[in-house]
């Protein structure tokens, strides 16, 4: 296996921490002795050993002298785990190749420790995929005034969330809706607009194979507060957290304080940026925004999309079809920002694309 090749297996790898290692980053490391792996390994669980300690715990002996290629800079202070430079260098690892420099400032160093220690050491090697797969993490050393925030829309193929009724359920088949379950899993919240809530009374729960660490909070942004108190987010709200976002003025209706006696956490913000900086404050790093077509419109007009995850059905709503997104006016093609693709694929009939902004 070359080093690309091991690179590569590191961030399938890395890819199994999904939702239950944040707020850390997702990390794969490979140990090759020669072109033979001869240990691999992933950071699992937030708390437990990182990916270059199992890879190395598997490797054993056949480590010394070998090449580890790791998505992430190594670690060089003691957390949870003891720094993974330590182990690096008593298991007489010769080179270290690096997909991406850590950019927290409390743990990074790991590669200038290891030069000075005499181990070859190469930084940057598919640091864009890894620099993709790790967005949220990434976010948090950019814009820490706000949380990363990934719009997803299920639509027909002449981009429409419903039908002319408003119905919705299902224009996405099962692979694409188990898709969404895995994807909620790696996110610190879940949101909807108030229109779906009310339309689709929905969960916002993560259900499936993957038990996230920690279930994401449920928030729904309704300037009027018109949450329905038989509603499945507030008859289950004192289980699983359910935050309002409303205008500050709608503090002042007895129906909404009423929500609070069922556990619903009111968050007054007169503008987007301002909810989203409340939300922030309440430690949410990342939040996956599911609809409508109103909230859509209303973050794209902001500009405060940073990941879009569009699964394409093959069907046709026409044009009484409810639009993905409203109200909100894009700029001329020529004035038009390119997004960056990140992943193409098939979810069974459906179609999956994720592009970022930046």
């Amino acid at each position: 296996m070359t080093e690309a090749e091991a690179m590569q297996r590191a961030l399938d790898l890395a890819w199994r921490g999904w939702g239950r290692v944040h707020p850390n980053p997702l990390v794969g490391a490979v140990i090759l002795a020669g072109d033979l792996v001869v240990g691999e390994g992933w950071h699992a669980e937030y708390g437990h050993a990182h990916a270059e300690l199992a890879a190395l715990d598997q490797a054993g002996e056949r480590a010394r002298g070998g090449t580890l290629v790791v998505t992430l800079e190594p670690c060089n202070h003691e957390g949870k785990q003891p720094p993974c430079v330590g182990a690096i260098l008593a298991a007489g690892i010769r080179r270290v190749v690096i997909a991406l420099a850590d950019p927290n400032p409390v743990a990074r160093g790991g590669a200038d420790r290891l030069k000075s220690a005499g181990v070859e050491v190469e930084i940057g090697l598919q640091a864009d995929d890894v620099a993709r797969q790790n967005a949220i993490f990434l976010h948090q050393f950019r814009h820490s005034e706000r949380p990363f925030i990934a719009l997803k829309l299920a639509t027909s193929l002449d981009a429409c969330i419903a039908d002319a009724s408003g119905l919705s359920r299902w224009i996405s088949g099962p692979a694409a809706r188990d898709y969404v379950h895995w994807l909620r899993a790696g996110f610190g919240a879940i949101g909807v607009g108030g229109h779906t809530a009310l339309v689709d009374d929905p969960s916002l729960t993560v259900r499936g194979p993957l038990e996230p660490r920690v279930q994401p909070l449920r928030v729904v942004f309704d300037r009027s507060g018109g949450l329905s108190e038989v509603s499945s987010l507030v008859r289950t709200a004192r289980e699983h957290p359910v935050l309002l976002v409303i205008h500050p003025d709608a503090l002042r209706l007895e129906a909404v304080r009423r929500l609070e006696t069922h556990g619903v956490e009111l968050v007054p913000a007169p503008t987007l940026p301002v909810a989203f900086e409340a939300l922030r404050s309440r430690g949410v790093q990342s939040i996956v925004i599911e609809g409508g077509g109103k909230i859509g419109g209303a973050l794209l007009g902001e500009n405060l999309v940073d990941r879009f995850h569009w699964i394409q059905s093959p069907v046709w709503l026409g044009e009484r079809g409810v639009p993905a997104t409203r109200g909100w006016v894009a700029p001329p093609l020529a004035g038009s920002t390119r997004w960056t693709v990140v992943q193409r694929r098939a979810l069974e009939q459906d179609t999956l694309l994720v592009v970022d902004r930046e």
